[in-house]
């Protein structure tokens, strides 16, 4: 199938959605197939839309449809969830739960001399590639994979094939794939294309993830206040998609500031951040630009632990947020570590080494848990008397005399100093 492209600057139409979705599905007569969007912690990427689009369009024409939220390491989605995201009409027996522990298949491993030679020689080690065992399912007719392309701390820049092999991946290929991207630096790799971690992914396509029905429907979105709108859909199955959607992302979704924030004030949505696993977001997205010796205020209202799941909970919690050379020591030190690359990678991903501070406001985690991990704290309701996100505006404002630059949603977008890219 040729690549459906639909693009509007200003946001595409439901209509136009709709229709773009219907081409895909043009002359097919699936009986069964797999919609792999995105969970919760994607709320702003249209995927909500495109999985319920897709949902009636199928079972209304007969076909079996059942969702697989590609949760990663992430915890499962609760029914309100769903119903949040997705909306009502999607029953809950339709949805499944992936497994990254103990539900998945091994389908063949990059070799180690690849791994070699595009981490610049930083891993030399075979990385297996395992899939949920639902995609292996040779009942499904058509596997529909459903993602948002924007600016990762991890591959440079989600989606596409990171869907598969992370979002519905397995514990080792998940734990290596984000060490690498560790190893690798972060600055090197946020908001490009063919990062190390990227050309694994693209390994895994090509000699495993293609064997299977799959094909791709990419989105581009941008969020002012409570508006999402999708200015970018892309569909098919080849690669030329992704580069599309990548360029769009690269447009609208990459912030470019004339002078580094020395103070920076990120608003984490109660309804997508629950942990510090993804509210480090605020983080990751920001801090090409934080001047060194700033701050970067994260006011945190919905989270309640550290890790998804309670080992990685447990292991964050010991080790805390050390800096990432004081992580690779206790990875040559710590077993557990060692055998939880992936939590080893996250720390480094959430220390700001030294460069500027770090401050989460909850209303859920103490005084001391949160100092415990190497932030510092600030009561949640302290913090929204001074830093109201009702009151300030996305981008720059002034606060007490004070210059500082807020930001909505770090999920959405990537924020650079300019020539940065």
């Amino acid at each position: 199938m040729r690549t459906i492209i639909a693009e509007n600057e200003r946001g595409l139409d439901t209509a136009r959605i709709r229709a773009s979705l219907l081409a895909s599905l043009r002359g097919r007569t699936p009986g069964r197939v797999l919609v792999i969007p995105p969970d919760i912690t994607r709320l702003n990427s249209g995927a909500g839309l495109i999985t319920s689009i897709y949902y009636e369009l199928m079972a209304s024409s007969g076909a079996k449809v059942d969702i697989l939220p590609a949760l990663g390491t992430h915890a499962p989605m609760t029914r309100a969830e769903q119903v949040a995201f997705f909306g009502g009409d999607i029953p809950e027996e339709r949805f499944l739960t992936h497994r990254w522990r103990d539900g998945v298949t091994k389908l063949g491993e990059v070799p180690a001399d690849f791994v070699r030679e595009v981490s610049e020689g930083l891993m030399d080690e075979a990385m297996d590639v395992e899939v949920s065992d639902y995609l292996l399912d040779p009942a499904y007719d058509l596997i529909l994979s459903v993602g948002q392309v924007v600016p990762h701390e991890v591959v440079g820049m989600a989606n596409y094939t990171k869907n598969i092999v992370v979002g519905c991946g397995g514990s080792r290929f998940i734990n290596r794939s984000h060490m690498l991207g560790a190893f690798y630096g972060m600055e090197r790799v946020m908001g490009r294309d063919h990062s190390p971690v990227r050309k694994v992914f693209d390994y895994a396509e090509e000699h495993f993830i293609r064997k299977l029905p799959v094909e791709y429907a990419l989105t581009v979105t941008v969020t002012e206040g409570e508006r999402t709108d999708i200015v970018g859909l892309y569909i098919g199955r080849e690669r030329d998609g992704f580069e599309r959607a990548v360029a769009m992302s690269q447009r609208r979704n990459l912030n470019y500031l004339p002078r580094p924030m020395k103070t920076c004030v990120v608003w984490l949505d109660e309804r997508e951040f629950h942990s510090t696993w993804l509210g480090n977001k605020a983080i990751y997205r920001t801090r090409m630009a934080m001047a060194d010796g700033g701050r970067l205020i994260i006011l945190a209202p919905g989270v309640r632990r550290f890790g998804e799941d309670g080992e990685n909970d447990r292991l964050i919690r010991k080790y805390g947020y050390a800096g990432r050379k004081n992580v690779l020591e206790l990875v040559k030190r710590e077993q557990e570590l060692r055998s939880n690359l992936g939590v080893a990678a996250h720390l480094i991903h959430g220390s700001p080494d030294g460069r500027f501070r770090v401050t989460y406001a909850t209303r859920h985690l103490t005084r001391e848990e949160v100092e415990g991990a190497a932030f510092d704290y600030l009561p949640f309701d302290e913090a929204v008397a001074k830093y109201n996100p009702k009151k300030l505006k996305p981008g720059w404002n002034t606060v007490d005399g004070e210059e500082l630059y807020f930001i909505e949603n770090p999920a959405l977008g990537l924020w650079a100093l300019e020539g940065a890219f």
